[in-house]
């Protein structure tokens, strides 16, 4: 079966940062597009970057540019997202997505879901 895990959220206080990392098991990420997306209490999924497959690409939500990175280490088998200068507005579980090849905006698109990290942003 295949799973999708994030980790690396939690409790941080505003301008801190924090990396989160999705490893896939039971199937390789090399030929997948992984998306991260987050969900706040009341609000929709919203996308916050993507990286294609082969990381030739990349994208970042407006709401995120400047702050975030995306990468991807396929010998780990893990794509990493990098969040900087955290604010309260950040709060929200993010989840991270796969899809073939390439990046999506609509997270209707993406075929394996990980269960979700927390992150919290609050002094």
């Amino acid at each position: 079966q295949v799973q999708l895990v994030e980790s690396g959220g939690g409790l941080v206080q505003p301008g801190g940062s924090l990396r989160l990392s999705c490893a896939a098991s039971r199937f390789t990420l090399d030929y997948y597009a992984i998306g991260w997306f987050r969900q706040a209490p009341g609000k929709e999924r919203e996308g916050v970057s993507c990286i294609s497959s082969s990381g030739a690409s990349t994208y970042y939500a407006d709401s995120v540019k400047g702050r975030v990175t995306i990468s991807r280490d396929n010998a780990k088998n893990t794509v990493y997202l990098q969040v900087n200068s955290l604010k309260p507005e950040d709060t929200a579980v993010y989840y991270c997505a796969a899809r073939r090849l390439l990046c999506s905006h609509y997270y209707t698109d993406y075929n394996y879901w990980g269960q979700g990290t927390q992150v919290t942003v609050s002094s």
